[in-house]
């Protein structure tokens, strides 16, 4: 078991701010009409599952990140932990499901806290493509599907006001605009010349939209080739699904459809089955820092 150390945080889950939900959920649901449903998402830090799943009580909000799967470091048994957890804890609040998001604009980009370099992002594609697998609902972070990593914001140009006031680096690293084409800052992100508000690295020429568009094994194309299959292998909303984790490999069985993650250091057996797609190449052996889909079913 992967022990997680409960922080001393006062200003987080005060149970009155529930109520406050419940007024929002109110006014949400007295606009429902025939333009389509509106929903609310938490951007709840909680500590537990459990807790995570107050936020999300039928006359509070409808969804919720779910924080515990971004901040699990790379480990098949914290992966399952998180797994099992979340949707055990779901399974009790009628009508919202998981959620599961490895980025956003708080935190170091997942790559680079997989350890950054090739290996941070071989790693962060074999989460994405286990996450994909996962009943509920996925959230994907602007230029995640880039394979971006945080960014050395140079002291003269940190905006974030961490930095400002404290001194602390802050979060600037993975609000860098997105690059969208050229060779050069600003990468097409606006039609000026200049660097926008938090700079862009001079080395991202091979990261932008257009350069990995013509890439197949780029990243963009990964990501477009794995929302491709879930919306055809990963249907329903059914939360029947299992984790287990085998020493370092973790499989994930939802009814005919397994995913498998090496976090180890060696190759391993792949379970019988089809190979629907994987986050790098496969053999007869699953790579480490690989994931694979396999029809068993």
């Amino acid at each position: 078991m992967v022990e997680r150390v409960l922080r001393d945080e006062p200003m987080w889950e005060q149970p009155e701010v529930h109520d406050v939900y419940r007024r929002w959920r109110r006014l949400l649901d007295s606009y429902a009409d025939d333009r389509g449903d509106r929903i609310a998402v938490a951007e709840a830090w909680t500590q537990t599952a459990e807790s995570m799943a107050r936020f999300v009580r039928p006359d509070e909000l409808h969804q919720t990140f779910n924080f515990a799967w971004l901040t699990t470091p790379w480990s098949a048994r914290g992966f399952a932990e998180v797994v099992n957890g979340s949707i055990a804890a779901l399974a009790t609040v009628q009508g919202s499901p998981p959620t599961w998001v490895l980025s956003n604009h708080d935190v170091v980009r997942h790559p680079t806290r997989y350890g950054g370099g090739p290996v941070g992002l071989a790693r962060a594609r074999a989460a994405t493509l286990v996450m994909l697998a996962l009943p509920g609902s996925a959230y994907l972070y602007n230029g995640e599907e880039l394979g971006l990593q945080q960014v050395d914001v140079a002291p003269g140009a940190r905006q974030d006001p961490s930095w400002l006031r404290g001194g602390e680096v802050g979060r600037d690293g993975c609000r860098v605009p997105m690059p969208w084409e050229g060779d050069a800052p600003p990468y097409g992100f606006s039609t000026t010349p200049e660097q926008p508000w938090i700079p862009q690295p001079p080395d991202w020429a091979a990261l932008t939209v257009v350069a990995q568009e013509a890439d197949e094994h780029s990243t963009l194309s990964f990501y477009r080739r794995a929302l491709v299959a879930r919306r055809k292998h990963v249907v329903g909303t059914d939360l029947a699904c299992v984790a287990e984790a085998h020493d370092d490999v973790l499989v994930v069985r939802r009814g005919a459809l397994t995913a498998v993650l090496n976090a180890g250091r060696g190759p391993v057996r792949l379970p019988d089955g089809e190979v629907l797609i994987s986050s790098g190449p496969v053999g007869d052996r699953l790579p480490p820092d690989t994931a694979v889909w396999l029809r068993t079913g």
